[in-house]
């Protein structure tokens, strides 16, 4: 069974998804980067360009922090480019020395998914302020503006724009606003509202626009989404 609610880290999502056997789940690609706890192991999702599929036969905890977009570079001391596309342990991103206390508190915990959160909130702690480009960037995106129009409006040209994207997204800013747009219309599918509606609501041109941008970046078709997304095993943003 999946769960998620809303963060003490602004912005963020915690998850869960219950122990036990179950088919490989699709991953569709959100902006975010996850810390994962995950039968003991602790990771880091990066960015994803495209969907995967996780496997759900989980022994102990699976559970993440989904950070948004442009958040976990700054906690993590990597830019998000480096990680794109991978899932590697925390360890192989850091050290072993520095991330073991990490995973003994995991271990240790009776709640490992509040102590997730908690580990979360305490890199930020610990990390210098924010910088506020690459939310006020996402924001933008997210709300449909254009890249070249956010550009302008956060001061940057067009390739210091794309320098800056690479590294608190782990890709260009041309892709975020598609992956963020093909969010939005997954949202409001979700919610039951009519394909061409969704399509005309997202940013799209039409309802078979926003079916090729579905089937390029997920491998899915309208249909299939639709039918899956009251499941436990529906596709769905972060990694899982």
């Amino acid at each position: 069974m999946y769960s998620e609610h809303a963060s003490r880290f602004r912005g963020a999502v915690v998850w869960t998804r219950g122990t036990g056997p179950g088919g490989p789940c699709p991953v569709l690609p959100d902006g975010c980067m996850d810390l994962l706890w995950i039968d003991g192991t602790l990771s880091v999702a990066g960015p994803d360009t495209r969907a995967g599929f996780a496997g759900t036969d989980v022994r102990d905890h699976c559970a993440g922090v989904r950070l948004p977009p442009g958040a976990a570079p700054a906690l993590l001391g990597v830019p998000a480019h480096e990680l794109r596309d991978q899932r590697p342990a925390l360890a192989d991103v850091w050290t072993g020395r520095r991330a073991r206390p990490l995973v003994r508190r995991l271990r240790a915990a009776r709640d490992p998914v509040a102590e997730l959160e908690a580990i979360a909130l305490d890199l930020a702690a610990a990390s210098p302020l924010p910088d506020p480009l690459p939310a006020a960037v996402a924001r933008r995106l997210a709300e449909g503006h254009g890249v070249a129009a956010t550009a302008e409006a956060v001061g940057l040209g067009a390739r210091q724009l794309h320098r800056r994207s690479l590294d608190a997204f782990g890709y260009g800013p041309k892709t975020l606003a598609r992956i963020l747009r093909l969010q939005r219309a997954l949202g409001l599918v979700r919610a039951g509202v009519p394909f061409a509606a969704t399509a005309a609501r997202a940013g799209y041109a039409d309802q078979a626009h926003l079916s090729r941008d579905l089937r390029a970046l997920t491998g899915l078709t309208l249909t299939g989404y639709a039918a899956s997304a009251g499941s436990d095993t529906a596709p769905r943003p972060g990694p899982y």
